[in-house]
């Protein structure tokens, strides 16, 4: 009997932190900042433990048999919580109440458990084995969640069935308990059959979980979804309407096929035309291969390095047809290497200097993003970069985002860099900002490749220009030990969230 307790407490100590690991990343992807999410996530989880655990102390009677009525509970709530949480995220205006709602009556359930077995297990061992052995299988079951949870779960099965395939086994927990100890319990044919309802509806929402993973999505993004992967680092999300093609990555949108050329013609051209003879070009991030497509235009480029974290990125643009048609199968280019590997650590190893850089990270969401723009990764960057060669940073929107955009200037000012800030505008996000950089001034090219839609020699000029509304202010530059730019960037971008 307390090799199965033992068992229990295993189970439910990773079913419990694999909900809270499910909220925190759905918070991240739907929210940003994932550091905020889970820091808050964590504190509200814990904080209802320790309300369960409170609570636990007035169940007086039938202890067994409310401990299977918990895990049952735990089953419902924590396996359908994704489920929940992705389909009212883009229908009510308090998402954050109802998401810390949900986590803490997960919290509290959870917390309610183990009080409970230690106190049917009393008369079975002595208290100080006890306590060793309970709070033994807790943490072991805890680790095996951290561990599988970003390396097995997401990846293979995605957020929400993650949660169904736990919530299953709490299910699990509770109809073996209530077989096992039929003669000991005086429990009625209706909870039985309350989990055998429970288990057979998270195990027939989990056979079908990429369909309903599908149908939440396409509620979420209106378009049709035509690819959805969880990653280890990512959600990658593609929808699809008449000839259009738009990426997600965590929820944000990255480009749509309709424009994207003026993004990524504005990213390079400026910048790499006014190389003389560019040979080397480092690229980050840019696993789409857009901006890869654009370099490729220069007949004097002889290698491209692609360094992007996300293995699962660059073979979906160099495999799918629809993609490498876009893309100009720019990724399979013998020209192009891929690096799948984080671009912190692997600049800092890296002993090659290249002409020109494009430096194509996602928005500053989060501090894991926020250090790709830090002092300490731009004066790296400083290193790698030719005496005559230019550098370009995807700097987010000066128009809404007008202190994240100016500190990104002032960081790469602040690494030694002079600089050269410039915006265009691309339809699918208004106003955008980019910063050429370089170890000396910035001068205009004197000509562009042939065949650009967007940018022309006649417009280029005004890319330097910014209203008013745009101008410079004074900021503090990125470092490591503070990130402003997250700051900024969350504070600027929060009146354009809905949630």
């Amino acid at each position: 009997m307390q090799n199965l307790y033992f068992a229990s407490v295993f189970i439910v100590a990773t079913c419990g932190l694999v909900y809270e690991l499910v909220a925190g990343a759905l918070a991240s992807y739907l929210l940003g900042d994932s550091v905020t999410q889970f820091s808050t996530i964590i504190g509200c989880y814990l904080f209802a433990m320790g309300v369960g655990s409170y609570f636990s102390k007035y169940v007086q009677r039938n202890l067994l048999l409310f401990f299977v009525k918990v895990e049952i509970l735990i089953g419902i709530v924590g396996g359908f919580s994704a489920v929940l949480l992705f389909l009212v995220f883009d229908y009510v205006s308090s998402f954050r109440l109802i998401l810390y709602t949900v986590v803490f009556i997960i919290g509290m359930l959870v917390g309610i458990e183990i009080p409970l077995i230690m106190r049917i297990l009393k008369d079975e061992l002595e208290f100080k084995d006890l306590v060793s052995k309970i709070f033994t299988f807790d943490y072991i079951g805890a680790l095996l969640a951290s561990v599988l949870f970003p390396l097995v779960m997401v990846p293979h099965l995605g957020l929400v069935r993650t949660a169904l395939f736990f919530g299953l086994l709490n299910v699990g927990v509770a109809f073996l308990t209530l077989v096992y100890f039929q003669k000991k319990m005086n429990w009625s044919k209706s909870l039985l059959g309350s989990s055998i309802v429970a288990f057979m509806a998270l195990f027939i929402a989990f056979i079908y979980g990429n369909r309903l993973t599908e149908w939440v999505e396409a509620m979420s993004y209106g378009d049709k979804v035509v690819y959805s992967h969880s990653t280890s680092y990512q959600k990658i999300l593609l929808t699809q309407s008449n000839n259009e093609m738009k990426l997600f990555l965590n929820g944000n949108l990255q480009f749509s096929s309709r424009d994207e050329y003026r993004y990524h013609e504005s990213l390079v051209h400026p910048g790499l035309a006014a190389v003389k003879n560019p040979k080397h070009i480092l690229i980050f991030g840019g696993g789409d291969g857009l901006a890869a497509r654009e370099i490729l235009k220069y007949p004097s480029v002889e290698t491209i390095t692609l360094v992007d974290l996300d293995k699962k990125m660059t073979e979906l643009f160099s495999q799918n047809e629809f993609l490498t048609k876009l893309n100009h199968e720019s990724i399979l280019s013998p020209k192009l290497k891929v690096i799948n590997q984080d671009a912190f650590l692997w600049i800092k190893d890296n002993p090659n200097k290249y002409d020109f850089i494009v430096v194509d990270f996602p928005d500053p969401t989060n501090f894991s993003l926020g250090k790709l723009y830090s002092l300490s990764f731009y004066r790296n960057l400083y290193s790698l970069l030719t005496e005559d060669g230019y550098a370009v940073v995807q700097s987010t929107s000066p128009f809404v985002a007008r202190k994240s955009f100016w500190c990104i200037n002032e960081t790469l000012n602040e690494a030694g860099f002079s600089t050269a800030p410039y915006h265009s505008y691309v339809p699918s996000f208004g106003e955008w900002g980019y910063t050429i950089a370089g170890h000396r001034p910035y001068h205009l090219p004197e000509a562009l490749p042939a065949g650009l839609r967007f940018v022309s020699m006649e417009t280029l000029p005004g890319f330097f220009q910014f209203p008013a509304d745009m101008s410079a202010l004074e900021v503090e530059p990125n470092k490591l030990n503070n990130q402003n730019l997250v700051k900024y960037f969350e504070n600027e971008w929060a009146p354009y969230a809905t949630h």
